[in-house]
């Protein structure tokens, strides 16, 4: 398995997806987030489209250079709860375990971008027994993330002893996997790797995705031998400013994601990572978004929208209100945006 990913801004101009003249500014850019984009992926550019939804993802952009006091290194917090290296413990009930800090892509709104893409964040086989240990030693954490970097870009060997330890431990349940593999490098879902997926407890695959525009036929193949061994899927998004902030767009996502078997959970407002203001619409328009989709389309094709709280406080759920209430009364607002009125009596 071989799958070409260009690393170098020439590369990406010689493409014609940048100018030449852009390239010694965009050098001060992968200087703070490395490029790195899979041919699958270059792909499914259209160089002919300069607001094409995939380019905008991945390839570097002058406007990373233009920082707002309110963003930062850290925009959830990550270092404030992690507990050992590479081990993340924010929820009662869970923790991360990010084995790897590698991607086979790096998305230019990336919240992690501080840490991504340098190797040396891979945890070592000491620093995992580390975390096993601290996760057999809190029997309050019943689900383990593995997150990253993203660790389907581990070997399957690897991956599987990760996994094996991780089910040993009585106490945890499920586990769940943070992944863009199975659409931007999709070759690595193979016989190999869905074996080390397989174990007797429940592992979770949560594809990142952003546009229908990703799901080329390989990632589709990828989704369905991921789903036809059993193992179940969601889907985690960001809501990113004129790449799916439409309700065209976000709807045809959804229903591609259901349509190959992906339960649409999360819908995340854009983190305050340094450089990505360009990328990041207002709550207010999230919630219209969301309000929209749910006049429009089945209840299936809803995600939850979240914001995590910067500082480190956790995720919430910030979708438009629909019940407004004074004592018992409640003033209830339906999917056509028309209100009624609703008394509770208990």
């Amino acid at each position: 398995m071989k799958q070409t990913t260009i690393r170098n801004l020439k590369e990406i101009a010689e493409l014609g997806l940048i100018k030449l003249d852009e390239l010694e500014r965009l050098e001060k850019v992968v200087n703070h987030l490395p490029l790195s984009v899979t041919n699958q992926m270059l792909q499914a550019i259209n160089p002919e489209d300069p607001n094409d939804p995939i380019a905008k993802q991945f390839i570097p952009s002058a406007n990373e250079l233009s920082l707002t006091a309110e963003e930062t290194k850290d925009p959830i917090g990550d270092h404030l709860h992690e507990k050992v290296k590479g081990l993340i413990h924010r929820y009662p009930d869970r923790c991360l375990l990010t084995p790897v800090h590698v991607c086979p892509v790096y998305c230019r709104f990336c919240f992690r971008k501080e840490v991504v893409g340098n190797s040396s964040g891979t945890m070592s086989d000491l620093e995992l027994e580390d975390g096993f240990a601290y996760i057999q030693s809190h029997p309050e954490i019943w689900e383990v993330i593995l997150t990253g970097g993203d660790p389907l870009i581990l070997k399957p060997q690897r991956l599987k002893m990760i996994i094996e330890r991780l089910n040993a431990i009585p106490h945890v349940e499920i586990i769940r996997i943070h992944t863009r593999i199975p659409v931007v490098d999709s070759k690595r879902i193979n016989s190999e790797m869905v074996t080390a997926l397989k174990i007797k407890k429940p592992v979770y695959v949560l594809l990142h995705a952003n546009h229908p525009n990703e799901f080329t036929d390989e990632a589709i193949r990828a989704c369905a031998m991921l789903v036809d061994a059993g193992i179940p899927m969601l889907s985690q998004s960001v809501l990113l400013k004129d790449i799916n902030d439409n309700v065209d767009t976000l709807s045809s996502l959804m229903k591609t994601f259901l349509k190959n078997r992906i339960k649409p959970y999360y819908l995340h407002h854009a983190d305050l990572a340094e450089g990505t203001k360009h990328f990041r619409v207002s709550i207010q328009k999230g919630q219209e978004l969301m309000q929209a989709l749910r006049g429009k389309f089945s209840g299936m094709c809803q995600p939850t929208y979240v914001l995590d709280i910067p500082g480190g406080y956790g995720k919430i759920p910030i979708g438009p209100c629909y019940i407004n209430s004074t004592n018992n009364n409640y003033q209830i607002e339906d999917y056509l945006g028309k209100l009624h009125h609703y008394m509770d009596s208990l």
